[in-house]
């Protein structure tokens, strides 16, 4: 939440790795936890981390250095590739291909590295609780997800077929969906569909009405607003036509933003000519800090 500080939940989205449970990272959160706040500052993290880092220390560092060191070629070369001459724009080219693949092979390792030790965890535990699912993704995220899908969420998995409920199962198996459905989306050689052209009725039925409210209330009216709008929304979602309404209100402040589908425009139509929708509209002149921003869109009824 840009606070400064992390807590369990937000900690528990960065951190889980898909390996540790529940309760080891709970466990983990109160160690680092030294002053004992239920929040882990900057220092903390700083400390528990400085504490474990081996060999690794000097790896970072040196990455560090690299990421500069790039940064630095990558300023010039924007600076004096235009004015270059074709035979040293060449040598330009090949040099950041060559140092991609360099870092591209460095990377491979160690996603290599990365995903041996969580196998070998995974095997190493007998009677593994059930993991954490990441919720944050990491660089290698695509490294992530196929480690998962292949050790933790397969159904043929011989790890994780004992002590599963038939509600863990189910929920396996919408992961999987989801998770066949992120790898079509990152191939690179995803091909689009023909163009194919759907002639629509010319009525009002045709198409379904969308409508958007962006409301920002003020703060000493909230209440009376919340009594107002849940009125409101009762009386719009038991009129025949009204598909479905939904509010979202934005955490920062006081904006309201109200969803409605209706089954076509004469429908939202006949609706605004209710007396609970005039009611509604001439109680928010005294509710609102700035006029009420309405966008409505017409989408086709038919998929």
């Amino acid at each position: 939440s840009d606070d400064g500080k992390l807590s369990f939940d937000e900690f528990k989205a960065y951190f889980a790795d898909g390996v540790l449970s529940g309760e080891e990272l709970h466990e983990l959160f109160r160690t680092i936890d030294t002053h004992n706040t239920d929040n882990l500052d900057a220092e903390e993290l700083c400390d528990y981390f400085s504490k474990h880092l081996g060999e690794y220390e000097n790896v970072l560092s040196v990455l560090e250095d690299l990421n500069i060191t790039i940064l630095k070629a990558m300023d010039k070369t924007k600076k004096d590739y235009q004015e270059a001459s074709n035979l040293e724009q060449f040598v330009t080219r090949f040099l950041l291909k060559e140092t991609l693949n360099q870092l591209q092979s460095l990377q491979s390792s160690l996603e290599c590295a990365v995903e041996t030790t969580e196998e070998q965890t995974w095997h190493e535990r007998k009677d593994p609780t059930k993991p954490e699912v990441l919720s944050v993704q990491w660089p290698g995220k695509c490294l992530a997800r196929r480690f998962q899908r292949n050790n933790s969420l397969s159904s043929n998995n011989p790890h994780s077929s004992t002590g599963w409920t038939e509600e863990d199962s189910q929920w396996v198996m919408q992961i999987n969906r989801l998770q066949k459905l992120i790898d079509r989306l990152e191939k690179k050689d995803l091909k689009l569909e023909p163009l194919e052209e759907e002639v629509l009725e010319e009525n009002a039925r045709s198409h379904i009405m969308i409508v958007q409210h962006q409301m920002a209330v003020i703060e000493e009216k909230v209440e009376e607003f919340r009594l107002a709008l849940k009125q409101y929304m009762e009386s719009a979602s038991a009129r025949g036509g009204c598909l479905h309404v939904s509010i979202q209100k934005l955490p920062s402040n006081f904006h309201f933003i109200v969803y409605e589908f209706w089954e076509n425009s004469n429908a939202w139509n006949s609706h605004l000519q209710m007396n609970y929708s005039k009611a509604f509209q001439r109680s928010k002149v005294d509710f609102l800090e700035t006029p009420e921003l309405i966008t409505t869109m017409l989408v086709p009824g038919k998929y």
